[in-house]
């Protein structure tokens, strides 16, 4: 995409990411023909998209297309199983000719006819009808995730290998750019109180350990938003997972620091940090966790007995 496309792309999609969420977003995608940028630019259509769709607290089933163009399916017309929170492991164990799936999924998986499973050495296209589905009411149900359970035949023509470390790759750095996005929007809610709320006669912002929490809330976002670019250039599994890890911490940096400035009010549902809260913690476990993460990469260098390249930040 040439400048003027990409700014246009980032209008509409900034429309459409304040006004609609669920099912409603994936229409205004359809519409707006993202999935088409996706394959001229992935980099532009899942950066902007993503990190828009994190600052306005909304959820569509993008990252199921974004996995599954990875897994060389690009068809937007199936959900893609996900493994359960904090793993990144194939959500599918085969046995003979049966699979048994645990997982979760996107909330559009209710409305599709065909879904996507991954084993530990090949991947299968099951019928919806097949899966166990349960939506999850858990810490933030407006992310529509659902849980995935089964025990069914698994096709004899199902293929075999299947790129899944891409796959998860490519979604860690879809999350990523939305859990930098809910960064940014609830760093922005904490600076807008610190400038308005007054005490003793002035801002809280003039006040230096209010001003350290912002700072180190701004050093958090950045850092994961230097590491979401050079896992972009360099488009590993291993900068991936560094750009996943560092934006969930960063963004649960963010949500205490925002907090603690924030104070009573952010404790209520009148305002809208707790929304966001939520998400990000959710969002932090979808695809590895930070801790795990953390604790993976480290020992996959351990084994290695060898560092990466340096990556420019």
């Amino acid at each position: 995409m040439d400048p003027e496309e990409r700014e246009l792309l980032a209008k509409s999609l900034a429309q459409v990411t304040a006004r609609h969420t669920g099912a409603s977003l994936d229409a205004a995608l359809g519409d707006l023909g993202w999935a088409d940028a996706h394959a001229a630019d992935p980099e532009t259509a899942v950066s902007t998209l993503f990190e828009l769709q994190g600052s306005a607290n909304a959820t569509s089933s993008a990252l199921d297309h974004v996995m599954a163009a990875a897994l060389g399916l690009g068809d937007g017309a199936m959900s893609v199983v996900l493994p359960p929170l904090g793993s990144t492991e194939p959500p599918g164990r085969v046995y003979g000719g049966s699979v048994t799936i645990a997982g979760l999924a996107l909330f559009a998986v209710a409305d599709r006819d065909w879904t996507v499973v991954v084993g530990e050495r090949a991947a299968a296209v099951l019928a919806r009808a097949t899966l166990g589905l349960r939506p999850v009411q858990g810490l933030d149900p407006g992310l529509g995730l659902v849980e995935v359970t089964a025990t069914t035949a698994w096709p004899d023509a199902q293929s075999s290998c299947v790129p899944w470390p891409e796959a998860v790759a490519a979604g860690q750095r879809a999350l990523a750019h939305e859990l930098v996005g809910a960064s940014r929007a609830m760093l922005d809610l904490a600076r807008v109180h610190a400038l308005e709320r007054i005490q003793f006669g002035r801002p809280i912002a003039a006040f230096q350990a209010v001003r350290h929490r912002l700072a180190e809330s701004l050093v958090a976002v950045e850092a994961a938003d230097a590491a979401l670019a050079a896992a972009w250039d360099d488009r590993s599994a291993f900068a991936a997972g560094v750009a996943k890890a560092l934006a969930g911490r960063g963004a649960r940096t963010v949500a205490r620091h925002s907090q603690q400035v924030l104070a009573g009010i952010g404790f209520t549902t009148e305002h809208p940090l707790h929304r966001y809260v939520r998400r990000v913690h959710v969002l932090d476990r979808l695809l590895g966790d930070s801790r795990s993460l953390t604790r993976r990469l480290g020992d996959d260098l351990l084994a290695r007995r060898s560092l990466p390249s340096i990556l420019p930040l």
